[in-house]
């Protein structure tokens, strides 16, 4: 199956099922990628988070069990909320009105249609890019779980790296670097087998006491280095998910997904972006 057809797939399966609880795992595996990828692959194309598509979806379709007549008290239970203080809060965030005021009609409301993936043309600038075959390899480092809705840990990553900065623990994981790859990693251990985490860390073949060590497993990667701050990688990795991956030969694989920080330098640094792959299935 074509990569859109997948993700249209998906669309369809999250229509279904807009009055349950959503499995992410199952989206995943419809897109033929781990429930963390999925997400972040769906925030890049789409232009919003996922659980936030999911939202404004039983929020549009609040709008006309409402206006039919519908109690909120039912309504809330439909759409998964755990009482009508919650699903109030919900439908506020989304029309900026309260749902008692939908009943009475006379008020302006959102509709927020079902997506629909189509391959556009893009690609003005060139990507340059080279596909590594890599035996798995030890880090040290530090890490952190993540949340499985993935926008709840754009807040606390940051935070962890401006610690570690800051009291000396990324220059104490520089010191113990050997090997390859070269540089300050951050590593999102993301696939459905084993919790989710990032890390801080560095290859490195040395004992220490201090860090915690993790063993990143062998895989394809498709390669990508850019220069900026970490704006500019946000960027790059849109590129990477909207442009090359939709039409490169290629599908997302299960393994880590890489930053290798080559300098340091918070607001003018070198990086590398590493992208687990799969060849396409025919």
């Amino acid at each position: 199956m074509d990569w859109i057809d997948r993700l249209n797939e998906v669309v369809s399966y999250i229509e279904n099922h807009l009055g349950d609880e959503i499995d992410y795992e199952r989206l995943g595996k419809i897109a033929g990628c781990s429930a963390y990828h999925f997400q972040r692959m769906f925030a890049f194309l789409a232009g919003v988070p996922l659980s936030e598509y999911i939202r404004r979806r039983r929020m549009s379709l609040a709008v006309a069990d409402l206006q039919g007549g519908g109690k909120i008290v039912d309504i809330s239970l439909k759409y998964g909320y755990s009482s009508p203080t919650a699903f109030n809060r919900a439908f506020q965030s989304v029309h900026k009105i309260a749902p008692s005021m939908v009943k009475g009609g006379g008020v302006t409301v959102k509709s927020f249609p079902p997506l629909t993936f189509k391959m556009t043309v893009k690609g003005v600038e060139e990507m340059n890019y080279r596909i590594e075959t890599r035996e798995a390899f030890r880090i040290v480092g530090i890490s952190m779980p993540l949340q499985r809705e993935i926008e709840k840990n754009f807040f606390e990553v940051p935070r962890m790296w401006q610690r570690a900065q800051s009291d000396g623990t990324v220059q104490k994981m520089a010191e113990l670097m050997e090997g390859s790859p070269e540089g300050i990693l951050g590593v999102c251990v993301c696939n459905d087998r084993e919790p989710w985490r990032y890390l801080i860390a560095a290859a490195s073949g040395k004992s220490t006491e201090e860090f915690e060590e993790y063993t990143v497993p062998g895989t394809d990667w498709a390669i990508f280095s850019g220069s900026g701050t970490g704006r500019s990688i946000q960027e790059l990795e849109q590129r990477i998910y909207t442009e090359w991956l939709p039409t490169s030969g290629y599908d997302y694989g299960d393994g880590a997904d890489l930053e290798v920080y080559l300098d340091a330098d918070p607001e003018q640094t070198r990086y590398e972006v590493w992208v687990p792959v799969k060849k396409k299935r025919k």
